[in-house]
């Protein structure tokens, strides 16, 4: 009764939709921050930074469900021309099949007699599902998702962007610069915190990746900015 009630929750079922989030929205922080510093460098007006601020947005977002949509797409065509394959094969000679899914077993630590055994039962239920598992290591967990993936960039770099647009638009012109640079790192460091909570790891490793190179990229556009400003 116990194991019919006790249902385990896995932290990598997460992976999929967390690793995009996470990259995303942290996209979305550093870029959108990074070129408002830019632009804001150049002594432009604050109109024309949030002007840029908000095309930032919009063409990141894009970029990033395009950019996910078509890789983990990529993923998934190589996904299926595997499983055809394998289908294939299964039709073609499935005794060999049969034999090559029991000595992965036997390369596990099983015996060989109760390999063939757990492989002809698992063959008898479903045998794609199970050299798709066992052989390409293929699950429910770790299948290609497009439109997830693509869905869960553009949304999470759009809040992420969000919070230096914000940051502009409350801040006085006289201030922007600081203003946008803390609140940003500071949004990333949370970003950082949540990420490693959510994926069940230690928080400081994160925060300190995660702002350290939100600072350098900043700091880096910002003073680009400043020179070409002064070269224009």
């Amino acid at each position: 009764m116990r194991r019919r009630l006790h249902k385990e929750s896995h932290l990598v079922s997460r992976i999929g939709w967390l690793r995009a989030a996470v990259l995303g929205a942290n996209d979305g922080i550093i870029s959108t921050a990074s070129l408002i510093l830019g632009v804001a460098s150049a002594a432009t007006s604050k109109s024309n930074v949030l002007i840029s601020g908000i095309a930032a947005l919009v063409a990141g977002a894009m970029s990033m469900a395009a950019g996910e949509y078509v890789s983990v797409s990529s993923q998934s065509d190589t996904e299926n021309a595997d499983l055809e394959r394998e289908k294939r094969e299964l039709s073609a000679d499935p005794d060999f099949e049969k034999e090559e899914l029991a000595q992965i077993y036997v390369a596990r630590g099983v015996k060989l007699g109760l390999a063939r055994q757990v492989a002809e039962q698992l063959m008898a239920k479903d045998a794609l599902a199970a050299h798709a598992r066992d052989e390409l290591g293929i699950s429910e967990i770790t299948v290609a998702r497009p439109i997830q993936a693509a869905l869960a960039s553009a949304a999470s770099f759009s809040l992420g962007a969000a919070g230096p647009l914000v940051l502009t638009v409350v801040s006085p012109s006289t201030l922007l610069l600081p203003v946008v640079s803390i609140g940003s790192l500071a949004f990333l460091a949370l970003l950082g915190l949540i990420g490693a909570k959510t994926g069940g790891a230690k928080v400081f490793k994160p925060i300190v990746r995660v702002v350290f190179w939100g600072a350098l990229a900043m700091a880096v556009t910002a003073g680009i900015g400043a020179i070409v400003g002064r070269a224009v």
